[in-house]
């Protein structure tokens, strides 16, 4: 997410962040870690996931960064001195030290700049670092999208809307994974698995994390 994201509501998104918890902790199951590593959660949002990585690491430390004020707001009153948390955008990120490891969950669909962000990601990594991600890929939100399309040339919305295109970059695996080995990365795994979203809030889900990007505009 870009620095300048304003209309995030971190409160909000909490609220109906329950299947992006899903997803992320089976991600940090995926890293395996020994409990003294240092981790970067790269779009780190409220918090939730980064006080899990918190608990898997009694030894090591979590240095937490998202672009939007109000996500970075709420994670530092949720973490307080567990974890460094940082305003900055992903894409432009550069660390004082470099990591063990690097976190994101449901972030790199924000950022159009794929190759841009995986290039800092790697440059954050220690020599042999890993990462491990979730994100939208190809067909994500592809109902959602119809929809947004459709009214984009209709009042009240054609002013903000028409001719914008989609704030979303969603990948097949094969791009994902080309673009992480031009990035630098090796022995890369990237796929694609259905997924179903059936929030308690269905509203609440959309306005906390599908309407932020449009609201911007």
């Amino acid at each position: 997410m870009s620095a300048a994201a304003p209309h995030w509501d971190a409160e909000l998104y909490e609220r109906n962040s329950d299947p992006q918890l899903t997803w992320g902790l089976e991600v940090i199951d995926r890293l395996t870690l020994r409990g003294d590593e240092t981790v970067l959660d790269a779009g780190c949002g409220s918090g939730r996931l980064t006080r899990a990585l918190v608990e898997r690491l009694p030894r090591g430390r979590v240095v937490a960064v998202d672009g939007a004020p109000s996500m970075v707001e709420r994670a530092r009153a949720t973490l307080g001195d567990a974890a460094e948390v940082r305003l900055a955008d992903l894409a432009e990120l550069e660390l004082r030290e470099p990591v063990d490891a690097v976190f994101s969950n449901a972030v790199f669909h924000w950022i159009p700049d794929r190759e841009r962000l995986f290039t800092r990601l790697f440059a954050a990594l220690r020599a042999g670092g890993r990462l491990e991600a979730q994100c939208g890929g190809r067909g994500n939100n592809a109902r959602f999208g119809r929809v947004a399309a459709g009214v984009s040339s209709e009042a009240p919305f054609a002013p903000h809307l028409e001719g914008r295109g989609s704030p979303w970059r969603f990948d097949d695996a094969e791009t994902a994974a080309d673009a992480l080995r031009e990035a630098g990365f090796e022995e890369v795994e990237a796929w694609l698995e259905e997924r179903d979203v059936d929030p308690a809030d269905g509203r609440g889900f959309l306005r906390g994390s599908c309407l932020p990007p449009f609201l911007e505009r």
